[in-house]
C-alpha cells in the first residue's frame, strides 16, 4: 500500500510538472505570435498561414522569379525562338485589326477613341497567354540575368535571343500587314480604317516614335514585373496596361510594325518612313524604357538589398 501511495504521489506530481511546463510553453508561443506579427496582436498558426498567403512577394522574390524566366529564355535554340517569334508577329498584327475595326464601327460615337484602344489589347493577350516570343518583353526578362552575371557569355547570349526574336516578330508583323491587305477579307470602309489608324502612327516624327517607344517599353515591363508577382489579375493587368499604350498613343514595335508596313503595302508611307522614322526609333525607346530604365531600377533596388 505505501508504494501504491508513492506511486501516486509521484504520478500527481508529474501531471503537476507536465501542466506546468505546457501551460509555460503556450505564454511563450503566444508572446512570439505577438512580437511576429509586430502588431502586439496574437494569432494562430492557421491565422499566421493566411497573412502570408495574403502578403504580397518580396521584391527579390518577383526579381529572382523574372530573372529564372529571362535565364530560360537565353538557353532555348535559336529555331524555337524564330518560329515563336514569327507566331507572334503575326499574332500581334490582331491588335492592329481589332483596333481598327473598332474605329470603323464605333466612328461617330461619344469617347470612340477610347473604345477602339480595347482592340490594342488583343493580340497581346493572346501572345502573352501563348507565350510566343515578343521583344518587348525581352527587353526585360532578358536582361535581368545579363544583369546578375554580366558575363561576355552572358551578354552574347542576350544579343542573340533579341536579334532572333526581332527579326522574326517584324517577318510575322509584315507578312501579317501584307495579307490584311491583299487578302479582301473585309470592306472598303474597314480598310479606310486601317489607313486612318497607319495614319495616326506615321504622322509621329522621330522624335515622338522615340520618346513614346520609351512609356511603351516601360509599361511593358511594369507588366511583367506585376503579372510576375500574382496569378489572380494577370490578364486584367494585361489589359489595363496595354491598353494605355493603346490610348496614349505610345508606340511599340510589333504592333507598330504591322501598322507601318499596311501603309508602305497601300503607297501611303514610304519604306524608308517605316524603318527610319518608325522602326529604329520606336526599337530604341522600347529597349531604353524597358531595359536601361525600368531593369536596371529594379535590379539595383534589389542588389541594394530592398524587400
Amino acid at each position: 500500500m505505501p508504494d501504491d501511495k508513492d506511486k501516486d504521489k509521484d504520478k500527481a506530481t508529474r501531471e503537476k510538472e507536465e501542466e506546468r511546463v505546457e501551460k509555460r510553453e503556450e505564454a511563450e508561443l503566444e508572446e512570439t505570435l505577438k512580437e511576429e506579427s509586430d502588431s502586439g496582436f496574437s494569432l494562430s498558426d492557421d491565422e499566421r498561414r493566411n497573412v502570408e498567403a495574403s502578403s504580397p512577394p518580396r521584391l527579390a522574390l518577383v526579381h529572382e522569379i523574372v530573372r529564372r524566366a529571362g535565364n530560360e529564355e537565353l538557353k532555348r535554340n535559336t529555331a524555337t525562338l524564330a518560329w515563336s517569334a514569327f507566331a507572334a508577329g503575326l499574332t500581334m498584327g490582331f491588335s492592329f485589326l481589332a483596333r481598327a475595326v473598332l474605329h470603323r464601327h464605333a466612328e461617330g460615337l461619344p469617347a470612340a477613341y477610347l473604345v477602339e484602344g480595347f482592340g490594342y489589347t488583343f493580340g497581346f493577350l493572346a501572345v502573352i497567354i501563348a507565350r510566343q516570343q515578343l521583344f518587348t518583353e525581352n527587353t526585360l526578362t532578358a536582361v535581368l540575368p545579363v544583369m546578375t552575371l554580366p558575363t561576355r557569355h552572358n551578354f552574347g547570349r542576350l544579343l542573340r535571343l533579341w536579334s532572333v526574336v526581332l527579326a522574326g516578330n517584324m517577318v510575322g508583323a509584315t507578312v501579317f500587314a501584307f495579307g490584311l491587305l491583299h487578302f479582301q477579307q473585309f470592306d472598303q470602309e474597314t480598310q479606310s480604317a486601317y489607313v486612318a489608324v497607319g495614319t495616326e502612327l506615321m504622322d509621329n516624327t522621330a522624335l515622338q516614335m522615340f520618346t513614346k517607344g520609351i512609356l511603351a517599353g516601360w509599361i511593358i515591363a511594369m507588366m511583367v514585373w506585376m503579372t510576375a508577382a500574382t496569378e489572380r489579375s494577370r490578364l486584367a493587368l494585361i489589359i489595363i496596361c496595354t491598353y494605355v499604350i493603346a490610348i496614349g498613343g505610345f508606340t511599340h514595335i510589333v504592333v507598330g510594325a504591322s501598322e507601318a508596313m499596311y501603309m508602305v503595302f497601300a503607297g501611303h508611307a514610304s519604306l524608308a518612313d517605316a524603318v527610319f522614322r518608325f522602326g529604329l526609333p520606336t526599337l530604341a525607346g522600347n529597349v531604353v524604357g524597358g531595359s536601361l530604365i525600368f531593369a536596371l531600377i529594379s535590379h539595383a533596388q534589389v542588389r541594394s538589398g530592398g524587400d
